[in-house]
């Protein structure tokens, strides 16, 4: 899918993918702050290439997480 670019955290290749403000309809948990993200906010998806779930079927979708994109880009001074 175009837009998705590969960024590392933790040692680790997450896909990552901004979300717009329009495509953004319900509200998520940011794992940065822990703060709400509103439906309608601009933000960023993030899920590791590489599953950490051994599960059968799992994929790195399946970990997927909606950051704040400020949030996302301190992850490494958190």
């Amino acid at each position: 899918m175009s837009g998705e670019r590969v960024e590392t955290f933790r040692g680790e290749d997450y896909v990552v993918r901004r979300v717009t403000g329009s495509a953004s309809t319900k509200p998520y948990r940011c794992p940065g702050c822990h703060q709400v993200i509103r439906p309608a906010t601009p933000h960023t998806v993030a899920w590791p290439v590489v599953p950490t779930s051994f599960a059968s079927g799992a994929t790195g979708l399946d970990e997927r997480r909606h950051w704040h994109t400020a949030c996302w880009a301190a992850r490494e001074r958190r």
